[in-house]
């Protein structure tokens, strides 16, 4: 086995380019004091406890059309995840924001994932985070996938989770510890399915691995899980306010964030998913048996019209990144 010095570094590092590498338009790391658009120099240390621990908190988001949809919101919930784990962040939502910014536009492309992960830094191998004397921010902009139902129209397959949840504490922080919804997906994939989805001790309505799922009842609620024991998803919760439309024309009798026993989803006249890169999906078919005829649902069409109008035309949820065209 060679022994790799300082010159031969670079060289070591282009042999590990890969294809899907493409996709990877620009990172700011803090250890590194800016940004690299190169995706062989996109790297984090080793010793960086987020790698050897999970200890970090992250964030994803999404630019389209050179505008980012909702930073505000995952920047505040970033900073009370920061707050609960005791993160000394390294600089202001404000400055912060800025860096996202400019970290797009280095990418050079208007459509883009955005991820901010803060971490609680190099500092020894432990797991004493006291180890680490400054937390680092890094930011990542790459490939924006289609929403779900633009490649699959005809909505998702779901299978229950036999994962257990995670408790109340970190269900709502959006942690680097994946590891559940790691083996979440992976227990999707294996059933032939699109999504897992999780249910509480009480046999309730949980999350997914990286969405939040809700119900459309047979009385025409728009119900949600209760906030105390998932993470509170900035989509699900835009959903939920633009669906206050839905009640003002009566297509909808209310909406709630509630215990939603499994019964009530077995019986629902809707399944829905949330999330950044889901937006509003339809489930036509959960653990093998359809939902509403097994076709995308009229609330679920109506939501998701609602939520790609916001993302594309509401000026107070959009920040501009690049020049108008």
């Amino acid at each position: 086995m060679r022994h790799i010095n300082r010159a031969g570094f670079l060289e070591a590092l282009e042999s590990t380019r890969r294809n899907f590498q493409k996709n990877y338009f620009a990172m700011y790391s803090s250890h590194l004091g800016g940004i690299v658009t190169d995706p062989v120099l996109m790297q984090m240390p080793v010793d960086d406890h987020v790698v050897h621990r999970g200890d970090g908190i992250f964030e994803t988001f999404k630019c389209l059309d050179g505008h980012i949809y909702n930073m505000k919101a995952h920047l505040e919930r970033l900073a009370g995840a920061a707050r609960s784990l005791a993160y000394l962040v390294p600089c202001s939502l404000e400055e912060t924001a800025r860096i996202v910014i400019e970290t797009i536009r280095a990418g050079e492309h208007r459509d883009c994932l955005v991820r901010i992960l803060v971490s609680r830094g190099s500092g020894g191998f432990g797991v004493n985070p006291y180890e680490c004397p400054q937390a680092q921010l890094y930011v990542t902009a790459t490939a924006l996938p289609p929403s779900f139902m633009k490649t699959h129209p005809g909505g998702a397959k779901v299978v229950t989770s036999v994962i257990p949840i995670k408790p109340p504490f970190f269900a709502g922080i959006k942690a680097c510890n994946y590891l559940p919804n790691v083996l979440m997906k992976k227990e999707a994939i294996d059933a032939g399915a699109d999504f897992a989805v999780g249910f509480d001790e009480q046999g309730c309505l949980a999350e997914g691995a990286t969405e939040n799922f809700g119900i459309v009842s047979q009385d025409k609620r728009l119900l949600f899980p209760s906030l105390d024991h998932i993470l509170p998803g900035t989509t699900m919760l835009r959903v939920a306010e633009l669906a206050k439309a839905l009640v003002k024309d009566g297509r909808l009798s209310g909406i709630a964030f509630t215990a939603i026993p499994r019964q009530l989803v077995i019986t629902a006249a809707e399944l829905i998913i949330a999330g950044t890169t889901p937006d509003v999906t339809a489930v036509v078919e959960f653990d093998g048996k359809p939902v509403n005829n097994g076709k995308p649902g009229p609330i679920q069409q109506a939501l998701s019209e609602l939520l790609n109008n916001d993302i594309t035309e509401n000026p107070d949820i959009r920040t501009r990144v690049f020049d108008a065209l």
